[in-house]
């Protein structure tokens, strides 16, 4: 498994998490990154990603101005400062490089 992601965890609504995947076998500056999520009984979504022709940076509506995506190449990581978090955000979060899938790290917003 080449991705490894950690940093998910317990907090409380408005509350911050940083979540970080980090390759190994592949350099993530060669392919398209992103990160999704799956709450519990709701179907997959995208939340945020970096394209590899240009890096243009897309946030899915629910998390726009709270979230906040970053590449690190010298780490090779792919990060996710989470702000503002709210219950909705409530849910397993996937990194994905390319074709390859990180294991879930879940988050869980709750008083």
């Amino acid at each position: 498994v080449p991705l490894q992601a950690c940093g998910g965890g317990l907090v409380q609504p408005g509350g911050s998490l940083t979540l970080t995947c980090a390759a190994s076998g592949l350099t993530m500056d060669h392919y398209a990154i992103g990160w999704f999520r799956q709450a519990p009984g709701k179907e997959p979504e995208g939340v945020s990603c970096i394209t590899l022709d240009d890096g243009m940076i897309f946030y899915a509506d629910s998390v726009k101005g709270r979230f906040t995506i970053s590449r690190d190449n010298a780490k090779n990581t792919v990060s996710l400062q989470m702000n503002n978090l709210q219950p909705e955000d409530t849910g397993a979060y996937y990194c994905r490089v390319g074709q390859y899938w990180g294991q879930g790290t879940l988050v869980t917003v709750s008083s």
